[in-house]
């Protein structure tokens, strides 16, 4: 797949695969953006933000992803992925999946697993809807043609990353009509993204930074071994 070279395309793995994990180890992504700026578009400063900055520390350290519990929620949304990708693919245009898209343009990686791409140009982002708010969905967000703002950040984000010009947000609740919402690039919240990524990653650094410092200095600390594990993750 042709792409800048600040842009890669991990096309040769599933999501939720080891290789995706290892993709994603370290890096701030579109899903987790929410967690280090908040919904007026400000840098977070809370204690979601630092948890996910340890978390993110953490993994760059021992390049290990620590083991999800899979939910209800993901085994559904799991297979509504599916049904919606071909519902899309048969109502609007062929979908080509990807394991994951990294940007490393602004001088650190954001990266974004779509739920597929469209053409050269478009994204799709699904969503497995409980029905209450596929309803909400459909009698709100879906009329005034903006997108739900709990997904807001991760479909710009989404954009930002793979520089694509537009995503089509899935909303779908088996049982219920499917909406898809068209979601264009926005120069404000792409830039205040990028602003409170900067921010974070340098506060990463920075903490990266003091632990090998504290590594280097202090013969106290007692070097361990990871054990084997029987991993649930998603």
């Amino acid at each position: 797949m042709s792409a800048p070279d600040h842009i890669i395309y991990h096309d040769a793995f599933d999501q939720g695969s080891d290789q995706w994990l290892r993709a994603r180890c370290g890096v701030l992504t579109a899903s987790n953006i929410k967690l280090i700026i908040t919904p007026t578009l400000k840098m977070a400063n809370n204690d979601k933000e630092k948890s996910h900055l340890f978390e993110l520390m953490a993994q760059r350290i021992t390049g290990h992803v620590e083991p999800l519990y899979v939910t209800d929620d993901m085994l559904r949304g799991h297979s509504d992925e599916i049904l919606a990708r071909a519902k899309y693919a048969d109502m609007f245009a062929p979908v080509t999946e990807c394991g994951f898209i990294t940007n490393s343009r602004h001088g650190f990686t954001l990266g974004y697993s779509p739920d597929g791409l469209v053409a050269d140009r478009g994204l799709i982002e699904i969503k497995s809807r409980r029905q209450k708010f596929q309803i909400e969905t459909l009698t709100t967000h879906y009329l005034a043609g903006d997108c739900p703002p709990d997904f807001l950040l991760q479909c710009h984000t989404g954009m930002l990353v793979s520089e694509r010009q537009w995503l089509d947000l899935i909303s779908y609740s088996g049982g219920l009509p499917m909406a898809v919402i068209r979601v264009w690039p926005d120069e404000k919240v792409q830039a205040a993204i990028l602003e409170a990524a900067a921010g974070f990653e340098a506060r990463l650094s920075a903490r990266l930074a003091e632990y090998h410092d504290l590594l280097a200095t202090d013969p106290r600390l007692i070097p361990t071994e990871r054990t084997i594990e029987e991993e649930m993750t998603i």
